[in-house]
């Protein structure tokens, strides 16, 4: 099943809301979301800086990261980045594609 990077950013009330939930609930939380799409929360972690949450989870497709990433953006209470991950079979298959391209000015 593809894996997704998934950074997330809590706004001031999404910060109250882990405060009242705790880490242990969010993980709850997402879990279940994850699960009623097929997947699972694969791993979580908090962090400082420009991310509050990183995610890694395991989903069906883009379409369904897509639907994951923005049902909790439109909650309006976390900013949202999704990153599909490539395994290494997977950049051996795209690298040993026959892709006829042409530069640009070439």
């Amino acid at each position: 099943m593809p894996k997704y990077l998934v950074e997330a950013s809590y706004t001031d009330e999404g910060l109250k809301g882990l405060i009242k939930d705790k880490a242990t609930g969010r993980a709850a939380a997402v879990q279940k979301a994850a699960q009623s799409l097929g997947g699972k929360l694969d791993e979580m972690y908090f962090s400082f800086g420009d991310n509050d949450v990183i995610l890694l989870l395991d989903l069906p497709d883009n379409v369904t990261a897509a639907g994951f990433a923005i049902t909790a953006a439109a909650t309006g209470l976390v900013r949202v980045k999704t990153t599909p991950l490539l395994t290494v079979e997977d950049v051996d298959s795209a690298v040993g594609k026959n892709v006829q391209y042409r530069a640009p000015g070439r």
